[in-house]
């Protein structure tokens, strides 16, 4: 097993630098790159490296450090980013193993840490989760910790105030979603200010819905704009896009004794409002009565109460087969599996709904949480953790801790030239056959 490991992007916050202590507490070395100041802010030390270029310069870049420090496995926080997708590339031309950090398929007590990719470039995709037998008890759940949103918000703030405070020493970083720390922070004041406001308007809605609707309604979680989930791993281009087909179906197909819930995502609160769409969409469809959108209504209660959820990919589906919630993916998810899901088309699925079977959902359940799930919280360390928060299982913990005796699983990386039309070539010594 090699020893040195590669960190690239984490979560916004201090979690990658305590996740890299846990590494070198069991034995790896760890280096970082750092993209632009807030990454740098979160993520200090003699092994953290600056990577100030151009995008279309990252891949060489890259190549030559897994290289010079035999890098044997990087970790990474989201596999769609621009600099996450390069990095795929390289980890699997060099045989290096590659983990992708993200919000837990399983919520809320759980993060993801899955090998090769996440979602859509998850292995589940190709081997899915077993339905038929566990593969051992799950560990020990611990709580996740309470007051997650001000924590990230206020890290959330101070990241893009960094990255702006250093923008002159990373003149060319492309980041995944605006940029501007300003604009940014006051989007986090507004998202607070938001869900107050939602808040008192909101609460009488469950009054309003549960009493004509209980059991009659279906919850459709909206997820964020620019999530890479839909636009990677779903037929929709944007969140509009998907209201506008769902909407469309249910005006068409649904009972009239039927309502529909939009819910928006908490995170997206401080940049989308869909309010207008809505309202010129329920009129031109006559659909004003029985189709509610709201933010901050309690999801367990509306999946609780609820006929069934449609919805894109959003995690939001495992929470609503554990509240025993029939589901219909419009997307690529790790959870669509037969017996577990609708197979029904959309159209069919507002009026033929079949129930959630519970054992088939726990069996999915524990073996998903043994497979690549880790007890914590990306932005609160949850208690009796690690240096990081995580509450580790026993065999993932094995996966993640140093053993000089263990054999890697791939040679060391070898040199590769990456010509000016993206076409890779093994650099050779002239006097020899093996690549250097």
């Amino acid at each position: 097993m090699r020893r040195d490991v590669l960190m690239l992007q984490g979560p916004i916050g201090p979690f990658f630098k305590r996740f890299a202590q846990g590494l070198e507490s069991r034995g790896f070395r760890v280096w970082k790159v750092n993209f632009n100041g807030g990454d740098r802010l979160f993520f200090r030390g003699e092994r953290a490296i600056d990577f100030a270029g151009r995008l279309e310069h990252w891949e060489q870049h890259l190549e030559r450090l897994v290289v010079n420090r035999a890098i044997g496995r990087i970790y990474l926080f989201g596999d769609c980013r621009a600099y996450h997708r390069i990095a795929r590339e390289v980890a699997q031309r060099h045989a290096i193993r590659l983990f992708v950090f993200e919000e837990g398929y399983v919520r809320p007590n759980f993060i993801t840490l899955e090998e090769h990719g996440v979602n859509g470039h998850s292995t589940m995709m190709e081997r899915p989760v077993r339905l038929d037998g566990t593969d051992g008890e799950p560990p020990d759940e611990h709580a996740q910790p309470g007051h997650v949103f001000p924590v990230t918000a206020a890290y959330s703030m101070v990241y893009y105030w960094a990255a702006a405070l250093h923008r002159r020493r990373f003149p060319h970083y492309r980041h995944h979603r605006p940029f501007e720390w300003f604009s940014e922070g006051l989007r986090w004041v507004r998202s607070g200010l938001r869900k107050r406001r939602y808040a008192r308007r909101e609460r009488r809605v469950l009054a309003r819905l549960l009493p004509e609707f209980e059991n009659n309604y279906f919850v459709c979680p909206l997820q964020v704009h620019c999530d890479m989930q839909v636009v990677v791993h779903s037929g929709f281009n944007s969140i509009e896009h998907f209201v506008g087909e769902v909407l469309a179906s249910f005006a068409e197909h649904a009972a009239p004794n039927k309502a529909l819930v939009f819910k928006h995502h908490p995170l997206d609160r401080g940049y989308t409002d869909y309010t207008m769409l809505f309202a010129n969409l329920l009129a031109e469809l006559g659909l004003s009565d029985r189709v509610f959108y709201v933010h901050d209504l309690d999801l367990p209660t509306l999946l609780g109460h609820a006929q069934g959820t449609v919805l894109i990919n959003s995690t939001v589906g495992i929470q609503a087969l554990y509240h025993g919630s029939p589901v219909k993916t419009l997307g690529r998810a790790i959870y669509d599996l037969a017996g577990l899901t609708s197979r029904l088309p959309l159209d069919e699925f507002w009026n033929r709904t079949e129930p959630v079977c519970e054992r088939t959902f726990k069996t999915f359940r524990t073996n998903l949480v043994l497979r690549n799930q880790l007890n914590g919280n990306l932005y609160r360390r949850t208690v009796g953790g690690d240096p990081a928060g995580i509450v580790w299982s026993q065999r993932m913990l094995r996966e993640h801790s140093f053993d000089e005796a263990h054999p890697d699983q791939s040679p060391a990386p070898r040199l590769v030239l990456v010509r000016s039309g993206g076409e890779a070539a093994e650099r050779r010594d002239p006097g020899d056959s093996k690549a250097a």
